[in-house]
C-alpha cells in the first residue's frame, strides 16, 4: 500500500508537470504550424465546412490560453481528485473507487514488468503508468459532448457554426504531445546514464559488438562508429516521431468527427456516433502505443549495462 501511495504522489507531480508544459507558449515549429493553419483558415473562410484547424484556438485577450489547455487542466485535476478520493481511506480489502484504481495500477505494473523486467520497472513505472493513464483519459475526454461544439461562432447557411471552441482535444494539440515526448527524452537520458555511466553510454552507441580480431576488428570499429552516428540521429528524432504519431492519430480522428457532423447539418448529432466508438478504441490503442514505445526505448538502452554487469561479476 505504501508503494501505491508513493505512485499516486508521483502521479500528481507528473500530471502537474504535463499540464504546465502544455501551457507553454509554442516553439518555432508549433508557431509555423499555427501560421499555416491560420493561412488555411483564411483561405477557407468562405467554406462553411472547412476542417479542424491544426493550431488550437486561443482564448481571451492575452491569447496565452488555448482550448486544448483548458481540457488538459480539467483532465489533470479530475485524475488527481479521483486518485486522492480513491485512496483517502484505503482498506485492506479494497472496494469501489479504490478497487478500480488499484486494479488499473496493478494491471499496468504486471504488464510492464513482463516487458521490461522487475528491476527496470521499479525505477520507471511511475512515468510509464502516469503517461498511459493521462493520455488514455485525455483522448476519451475529447469525445465528450461539448468538446469542439461549445464556443463562439456565427450563423452560416441557417446553422450556427463554431469558429472558436472553448474546449478541444488535448492530444490534438502538438504542443501537448511534444511536451510529453520531451519529458520522456529527459527521463530516458537520465535512466541511460544511470544504468551505463557516461563511458558505458558512449560505448553502447559506438562500441563494436561481438568478438573480432585483426583487420576485421578495425573495419568493425569503423562500421559501428557510423552505426552509432545513425543511432544518435534516431534518438534525437524520437521526440518528434512520438509526438507526431500521437498528435496525427488524434487530430485525424477529431477531423473525421467534425467532417461527419458537418456533412449533413440536420443530422450532425447522429452521423458521428458510430465513429465515436471507433475513436474510443483508437484512444486506448494510442495510449498503449505511446507507453510501449517509451518503455521499449528505455529497455534497449538499459539492458546493455546489465549484460556488462554480469561479465564484470564473473571476473
Amino acid at each position: 500500500m505504501t508503494s501505491l501511495k508513493a505512485f499516486l504522489s508521483l502521479t500528481i507531480l507528473v500530471l502537474a508537470t504535463l499540464a504546465g508544459l502544455g501551457a507553454e507558449a509554442p516553439g518555432d515549429a508549433a508557431k509555423a504550424v499555427g501560421a499555416a493553419a491560420a493561412h488555411a483558415e483564411a483561405a477557407a473562410a468562405h467554406d462553411a465546412s472547412h476542417g479542424l484547424p491544426q493550431a488550437a484556438p486561443r482564448l481571451g485577450k492575452g491569447q496565452f490560453v488555448n482550448s486544448s489547455m483548458v481540457v488538459t487542466w480539467i483532465v489533470a485535476v479530475l485524475l488527481i481528485w479521483f486518485a486522492r478520493r480513491a485512496m483517502k481511506n484505503a482498506k485492506a480489502v479494497p472496494d469501489g473507487k479504490q478497487n478500480f484504481w488499484e486494479w488499473m495500477v496493478e494491471s499496468l505494473h504486471d504488464f510492464l514488468e513482463g516487458i521490461i523486467g522487475r528491476e527496470l520497472v521499479k525505477k520507471t513505472f511511475w512515468f510509464f503508468a502516469t503517461v498511459f493513464i493521462f493520455i488514455l483519459f485525455a483522448n476519451w475526454a475529447g469525445l465528450f459532448p461539448g468538446v469542439g461544439t461549445i464556443g463562439w461562432g456565427e450563423m452560416k447557411d441557417g446553422h450556427f457554426k463554431i469558429e472558436t471552441p472553448l474546449l478541444r482535444g488535448v492530444n490534438a494539440d502538438l504542443n501537448m504531445t511534444l511536451g510529453m515526448a520531451m519529458i520522456f527524452f529527459v527521463c530516458w537520458l537520465f535512466w541511460a546514464l544511470q544504468a551505463n555511466g557516461p563511458g558505458g553510454f558512449i560505448l553502447h552507441l559506438f562500441g563494436p559488438k561481438g568478438d573480432t580480431t585483426g583487420l576485421l576488428k578495425v573495419v568493425m570499429i569503423f562500421i559501428f562508429i557510423v552505426v552509432g552516428l545513425l543511432e544518435v540521429v534516431t534518438i534525437l528524432f524520437r521526440p518528434v516521431t512520438l509526438s507526431f504519431r500521437l498528435y496525427g492519430n488524434i487530430f485525424a480522428g477529431e477531423t473525421m468527427l467534425e467532417s461527419m457532423a458537418n456533412m449533413v447539418p440536420a443530422l450532425g448529432w447522429l452521423l458521428p456516433i458510430p465513429f465515436i466508438f471507433l475513436e474510443v478504441l483508437v484512444g486506448l490503442v494510442q495510449a498503449l502505443v505511446f507507453m510501449l514505445l517509451t518503455a521499449v526505448f528505455t529497455l534497449l538502452i538499459c539492458t546493455h549495462e546489465e549484460g556488462h554487469a554480469h561479465e564484470k561479476a564473473r571476473h
